[in-house]
């Protein structure tokens, strides 16, 4: 049979679908849309860390114009709370308690933003005005804020029946052999940072609109998220209800990032409301509300040590991480910094670790899981560290990497975490990035920037991820009655394009152009379970599965075909929306097998990938800045990337995750930093005080992949969603520590490396 090329399979650069829409201001999000006799609703927040409270009375709040409903904690008895399910197991065997959100606190409050009341009105902002009429009488406590100081002895519990801010205890490793591999080194290298916590800030805040169905007798959620089958799971839950007694529906979304993976009080606030009234009932959050009250991400301290022999390879690493995870147990908390921590060796060979975490209780905002989820967090840690080693024995940092890197006829390569890498060339991807970056030649530019009374530096980042995690997702296609083609899939597009990605798959199979291909996701009555996107899963699982789907429904359309046209499936091809006779011009368009289908299943083709091991992308990163010591400001004037992530589907939407996700990462290393006071007040509350990266803070990018099929995945493809973050983060600090180093001596500092930290280290190193 003759094999046509689609011009718009895995591969193409094909432009993004969605864009027309977003462009022209068409996208539906969820606070676009307006339901008949809607309400809105607002949230009374507290306005302190730590309190006992009591509600003294709603009267006022009841009798305000416009309002419908105010409910208290006490109104809510019947709900369950949000609970996590993914504390792992301590070393001594047993899982520690959690403590779980409440839909609406009862008689205490743990940080600012933690949900006291729910108003609901005509307009949000006479909601609003009725909420400050309800009269809380606040008993204020001292607050723990702090992740270092967590555990002194003279701060404050945050629950205090548990006698500790300890919240969990995890390990990983093996102490005897580490201790026995710094016994024998010649050198050891020690650091201490801080992975500063870091709001979200998707450009969408989050909604949600709860409706009640008398008709059908249950609930109706539309809400942006990042798959709508797991909320639906944790609310039906909450409401002590079946799944099917609840509808999940997310239209466009503006960003997720990971925290718009989880249920949030409004969510069940919304949906009670609407049960009581009788209407829809709204929730718009704002900014503001968005970093009190959104899940955090990162926030931890760090003491880490590598043990070297006398030529600088790594015998043995040991880690103390500090995890700070808010005042309580977000929905996937206590698992972002044990799935970090088993990526501790990351790219190198080491053959003996020892890692200890402590995840720690604050009167904070809960941290979970934000872009890359702990992978970033232990990449960083490395990285940093590995520098450290180089400087400490006087090596190149790229010296050093290569030493140790695992080398190509060591794989597969089981880790000291249990992690199994399957394929990997990191000198490949290092030496192509230094070439690229003109790394050699730095010493001109470093000439240049003297002359100009400034000061340069260059750092680099090698790292690998898991992604993609074990499991499936499963893909459904149905050819409809004009001749297009209809995806139904459980992941979530929050922006990375699935639309067009997903169609390639299909593309390719049905040899059907990529616009009469339908992506359908965000609806549990469309299709009864999925995964959500999450964790860089999306195309390796979803768009194996939409791959097969396509042939498995390219098999049955040629069947009809051949049935039409009175010849052998083996003779039919398939090409632009129709069927044709190969060497003939006997052909039968997609339209009419539709319509010559004797059973509906026939349109209908399904396919499902199962993946048993992660995928493990892989890449270095090379940052060089150019530093103004007179203020500290920081230029990033090159950056380089050389990616492995496998097989490449569509080289335009590649380039735009790893973008996105190395400006995150450059955010967190110079720009973005998360401050509470000693009283639990959040400080960086507004982009006032809060610095985003901006366009004029970025160089062009230079990303090149030099990829090696992944043997985990049936495509050969490894997640990319998240590599961005993971690989920037180290590179940006490493390049501005480099630059002080180089100049003054400085050997660390802390992110984010704003103007004010550097120039404050300048003048204390001049100083000396």
């Amino acid at each position: 049979m003759t094999v046509v090329t689609p011009k718009f399979g895995m591969g193409a650069s094909v432009l993004r679908r969605e864009d027309q829409a977003f462009l022209k201001g068409l996208g539906r999000y969820t606070d676009d849309i307006q339901p008949a006799g809607l309400l809105h609703g607002y949230v009374l927040r507290s306005p302190v860390a730590k309190a006992s409270f009591t509600v003294a009375s709603t009267e006022a709040a009841k009798a305000a114009s416009g309002v419908h409903l105010v409910l208290t904690g006490a109104d809510l008895a019947h709900l369950g709370k949000l609970k996590s399910g993914v504390m792992q197991r301590q070393p001594d065997g047993t899982k520690a308690p959690t403590r779980d959100i409440p839909v609406l606190c009862h008689d205490r409050v743990n940080y600012v933003g933690d949900a006291v009341a729910f108003v609901v009105a005509d307009s949000r902002a006479l909601a609003q005005d009725a909420a400050e009429l309800i009269e809380v009488e606040y008993e204020s406590e001292d607050a723990a804020s702090g992740t270092a100081t967590a555990l002194d002895e003279d701060t404050p519990l945050v629950w205090p029946e548990l006698g500790s801010n300890r919240a969990f205890s995890y390990h990983i490793g093996d102490k005897a052999k580490t201790a026995a591999a710094f016994a024998r080194a010649a050198h050891i290298t020690r650091i201490e940072f801080i992975n500063n916590r870091l709001v979200c800030n998707y450009m969408e805040p989050r909604s949600a609109i709860g409706e009640w169905n008398t008709q059908e007798n249950r609930f109706v959620l539309t809400t942006g998220s990042q798959g709508v089958h797991s909320m639906q799971y944790i609310l039906a839950d909450i409401f002590k209800i079946k799944k099917n007694q609840l509808r999940v529906i997310t239209p466009d979304v503006g960003g997720g990032f990971g925290p718009k993976s989880f249920v949030y009080r409004e969510h069940p606030l919304v949906l009670e409301a609407a049960r009581r009234l009788g209407r829809p009932v709204k929730w718009a959050g704002d900014r503001t509300e968005h970093f009190l009250t959104d899940a955090q991400g990162r926030d931890n301290v760090v003491t880490a040590e590598m043990a070297m022999d006398k030529d600088g390879r790594f015998l043995g690493m040991k880690v103390d991480l500090l995890a700070n995870i808010g005042a309580y147990i977000s929905q996937y908390g206590p698992f972002i910094p044990y799935i970090g921590v088993t990526m501790s060796t990351g790219v190198y060979d080491i053959q003996a670790l020892d890692v200890s975490v402590t995840g720690l209780y604050t009167n904070t905002c809960p941290v979970d899981a934000y872009r890359g989820a702990g992978r970033p967090e232990a990449a960083f840690l490395l990285e940093k560290l590995v520098d450290a080693c180089a400087h400490d024995l006087d090596l190149p940092v790229e010296e050093i990497r290569r030493r140790n890197f695992i080398r190509p006829e060591q794989f597969p390569y089981r880790t000291q975490t249990d992690r199994l890498y399957d394929t990997g060339e990191f000198a490949g991807h290092m030496d192509r990035a230094i070439e690229q970056a003109e790394w050699q030649a730095f010493p001109e530019r470093l000439a240049q920037s003297k002359a100009a009374s400034k000061i340069r530096g260059i750092g680099m980042a090698t790292y690998i991820e898991a992604c993609a995690f074990p499991g499936s997702e499963p893909a459904f296609v149905e050819l409809n009655g004009d001749g297009t083609v209809t995806l139904k899939i459980g992941t979530q597009t929050n922006g990375q394009g699935h639309a067009t990605a997903y169609a390639q798959f299909l593309s390719e199979k049905l040899h059907l152009d990529v616009d009469k291909i339908h992506v359908r996701q965000g609806d549990t009555d469309e299709l009864k379970a999925g995964g959500g996107t999450g964790g860089s899963r999306s195309i390796p699982l979803g768009g194996v599965s939409a791959s097969r789907a396509g042939e498995d429904l390219a098999i049955k359309i040629r069947r009809i075909a051949a049935d039409k046209l009175e010849a052998s499936a083996d003779d039919i091809e398939l090409s632009n929306g129709v069927a044709r006779i190969v060497g003939t011009d006997r052909t039968i368009d997609f339209s009419s097998i539709a319509k010559a289908a004797r059973n509906p299943d026939d349109l209908k083709g399904f396919g499902e990938f199962v993946q048993d091991e992660c995928t493990y992308p892989n890449g270095t990163h090379i940052c060089e800045v150019e530093i103004d010591p007179d203020t500290g400001v920081t230029e990033i004037v090159r950056y380089t990337i050389v990616d492995d992530f496998g097989v490449t589907v569509n080289p335009i939407l590649l380039a735009g995750q790893v973008h996105g996700g190395v400006v995150q990462g450059i955010g967190q290393a110079l720009t973005e930093n998360t401050v509470y006071d000693e009283d639990g007040q959040l400080l960086t509350a507004s982009f006032m005080d809060y610095a985003m990266p901006r366009a004029d803070d970025l160089p062009f990018f230079h990303f090149e992949t030099r990829n090696v099929p992944s043997t985990t995945n049936a495509l050969g493809i490894k997640g990319a969603g998240e590599a961005g973050t993971i690989g920037a983060t180290p590179a940006a600090l490493n390049a501005v520590t480099d630059a002080l180093y180089h100049a003054y001596g400085i050997r660390h500092i802390d992110m984010p490396a704003t103007p004010a930290r550097i120039w404050a280290a300048i003048q204390q190193a001049a100083a000396k």
